[in-house]
């Protein structure tokens, strides 16, 4: 990290961590209560191919509320339509960040292609409002992120859509609800283990 963007990311930078999940009209299967010898069983309108993507950001920052900032992306059924976010998507994600944020952002994601394409990349080098940080490979354990997608998926389990727009209303909801709680988002980030303090003054 050059030392300008250093100097930043310890005094002024939001930590924002990224991940992204998809969801489909089959729903994740979940437990409930139900009569002894009788599976409770919530039927769902045959199988569709519509899916939701879903790239989040998970932002903190010592003496501010912390913030959950996301962006949708419905997949087209059409031959050779892209089924991911493109490298232009996650920068447009960490733009429309800075201007929420109002400052300088370090990303903590993994290390996904798209995430370490050229284009990104340059983008990085001619902004110094944005630093980017690997993860270890397979360390989902350090992104709580990955603790949001669990608070969605609970609420959304054995539920039934009955039209595409009924899943990504339901999604709209659920993330919109945590949103508005930043103690949830202050427990993702606890259920890593990790810790974001002020920087100590010299």
């Amino acid at each position: 990290m050059a030392a300008g963007k250093r100097l930043a990311a310890a005094c002024e930078a939001w930590i924002v961590f990224e991940d992204e999940a998809g969801f489909s009209m089959t729903p994740p299967r979940g437990r409930t209560w139900g009569r002894r010898g009788h599976t409770p069983v919530v039927r769902v309108r045959g199988r569709s191919r519509r899916r939701t993507s879903v790239a989040a950001l998970c932002c903190y920052k010592p003496g501010e509320k912390s913030r959950l900032i996301h962006r949708p992306r419905t997949h087209l059924l059409l031959k050779g339509a892209r089924k991911s976010f493109s490298w232009k998507d996650y920068r447009d994600l960490l733009v429309r960040a800075h201007i929420q944020l109002g400052g300088p952002i370090v990303v903590v994601w993994d290390n996904l292609n798209t995430h370490l394409a050229a284009g990104l990349k340059r983008y990085e080098a001619e902004h110094d409002w944005l630093t980017t940080v690997r993860l270890p490979s397979y360390a989902p354990d350090l992104n709580p992120v990955e603790a949001v997608w669990s608070l969605v998926r609970r609420t959304m389990a054995d539920t039934a859509f009955d039209t595409p727009d009924d899943l990504d209303c339901k999604l709209r909801r659920e993330l919109r609800r945590i949103q508005l709680r930043p103690r949830l988002i202050d427990g993702c980030l606890t259920a890593t283990g990790l810790t974001i303090n002020p920087p100590t003054p010299r």
